[in-house]
């Protein structure tokens, strides 16, 4: 059986970004998929790199110690699933401290000669599942950070087979009836996947 892990990062139950996260965790499972649901606020993942971790970046020996037990969940998947809102035009900080705590030399990329390497190669399938407040020209002359991470440098690391980026733009102004339609895609996507 294939496991996916889903990183969930929004602290509100009642949000549309959690009704998100259930519709993929709900959907993959549906499919046969094992979701690893790792809701990053529920678990009280430390967003916070210290300055003990950051000397100790580049220690492939040592630097996974604080965080272990999220490398091998990372490790231990065939797909990495994200769903979070866009806030400020970036990621809320508990997933952008998520990528900056895990995503270490040695776990998620190598460097030989000053050049990074993917090596989060168990990844074969990337999404990224979100919702922006602003419009998608908003998004774009502010450069859409969150979408270029993903498709480039989340990408990069791992060189999945297949990588979705699912957003839903205007929230400040969709309808129930878009919302409904955005899940109903997401639904789709996710048994498909």
């Amino acid at each position: 059986m294939a496991r996916a892990l889903v990183l969930f990062a929004h602290p509100c139950e009642e949000s549309f970004s959690a009704a998100l996260h259930t519709c993929v965790t709900q959907s993959l499972s549906a499919r046969g998929w094992e979701v690893d649901d790792c809701d990053l606020n529920a678990e009280g993942f430390s967003p916070v790199l210290t300055a003990a971790e950051r000397r100790g970046y580049h220690d492939e020996a040592s630097n996974k110690e604080p965080v272990a037990s999220y490398v091998e969940r990372l490790r231990a998947a065939d797909a990495l699933v994200m769903v979070f809102p866009v806030w400020n035009f970036g990621y809320p900080a508990i997933l952008k401290g998520f990528l900056d705590r895990v995503f270490l030399p040695g776990v998620s990329f190598k460097l030989e000669e000053g050049k990074v390497v993917p090596n989060l190669r168990n990844i074969r399938k990337l999404a990224a599942v979100t919702t922006y407040g602003g419009t998608r020209m908003r998004a774009a002359m502010a450069g859409d950070p969150p979408r270029r991470s993903v498709k480039r440098a989340v990408w990069h690391v791992c060189r999945p087979e297949k990588l979705r980026y699912l957003a839903l733009y205007d929230m400040n102004r969709v309808t129930e009836q878009r919302r409904a339609q955005f899940l109903a895609q997401v639904r789709t996507e996710m048994e498909a996947f």
